[in-house]
């Protein structure tokens, strides 16, 4: 094998760990959007206690829920810590809901 090829190699293997981990990326994001969206839904209902349970199976193992309600508007949001090729990254998803009239009050 020649020089040339083993760098080559290198690189290809290099990008196609990085674009696995941006699939990967995008995945959690995804399942983080999701999660939050469930979560929203489930305290705009009234089922605040609930929300918890819906990320724990949504959302990437490890994700944090931060639930903010003011008045009658709720957002929620997901964020995940990825380990591996992306450590630094921070992944979030968010969603917003207006609280139901009978769980409003």
């Amino acid at each position: 094998m020649t020089v040339e090829a083993a760098i080559v190699l290198g690189v290809l293997m290099t990008v196609v760990s990085l674009i696995a981990a941006g699939f990967m990326a995008m995945g959690a994001h995804l399942r983080c959007v999701d999660a939050a969206r469930e979560a929203a839904r489930l305290v705009a209902r009234g089922d605040d206690d609930r929300a918890p349970e819906a990320v724990d199976k949504i959302a990437p193992s490890g994700a944090n829920l931060h639930v903010v309600t003011e008045g009658d508007q709720i957002t929620v949001e997901v964020s995940y810590a990825p380990v591996g090729l992306l450590p630094d990254l921070a992944i979030t998803g968010a969603a917003y809901a207006v609280a139901e009239p009978e769980a409003a009050e």
